[in-house]
């Protein structure tokens, strides 16, 4: 169902609760089986139809680029990341149409058993160090102080890009470190190798 659908539920639902609440506030009918029913679906049914439908909504919305640049401090990264001509990973993958209007969630999501939990978790992070350190801070400022949590794993990358084709093992940095990349010892991403995902991305 599109991500509108989800929008329009949670309005309809919110709409007919209230509707409900104040025809039995005004009206103030006998307490038959109808009412219990009306109120069953006022208190009930339609404000847990809006919440879900809801909480939905928000956060499927939480995935698209545009809400991970909302931040003044983020703003560089969307930047990048649309840039035509910027040759960093993260502008390179979001040309590519399979990552949509998601490109920082596909990279940077956690796709365990409960990834999109987790990574969801993880967001609520970065909303707390933006409340509490980064609000109030310049873009430079930002720029300099912000840092990846941790290294970046090559198990993201090898999600879309296998380690068993044979034109991948002919390369000769990749042959000599496959052992290494699967045991997550050493990464895709960094300087020497494909390059950081932003011009200016640096570990912790």
């Amino acid at each position: 169902m599109h991500l509108d659908a989800f929008a329009v539920i949670a309005l309809a639902g919110a709409i007919a609760s209230a509707l409900i609440l104040i025809w039995y506030l005004v009206a103030r009918p006998q307490l038959n089986r109808v009412t219990k029913l009306a109120l069953l679906l006022g208190i009930g049914v339609f404000p847990i139809a809006t919440a879900g439908s809801g909480n939905y909504a928000g956060f499927e919305a939480t995935k698209h680029r545009e809400f991970c640049g909302s931040c003044h401090v983020m703003t560089p990264y969307l930047e990048d990341a649309t840039d035509p001509t910027s040759t960093g990973l993260a502008a390179i993958h979001t040309r590519n149409a399979q990552f949509g209007e998601e490109s920082c969630y596909t990279c940077h999501a956690d796709y365990g058993m409960f990834g999109t939990i987790v990574t969801k978790m993880g967001g609520m992070r970065h909303v707390y160090l933006y409340l509490t350190e980064f609000r109030n801070k310049t873009l430079a400022e930002a720029k300099a102080e912000i840092h990846i949590l941790r290294p970046f794993p090559s198990s993201t990358c090898r999600r879309c890009h296998t380690t068993s084709a044979p034109k991948w093992s002919e390369v000769g940095d990749h042959a000599a470190l496959l052992k290494e990349l699967r045991a997550g010892e050493v990464g895709c991403v960094g300087e020497g190798c494909h390059g950081p995902a932003h011009p200016w991305s640096k570990q912790p």
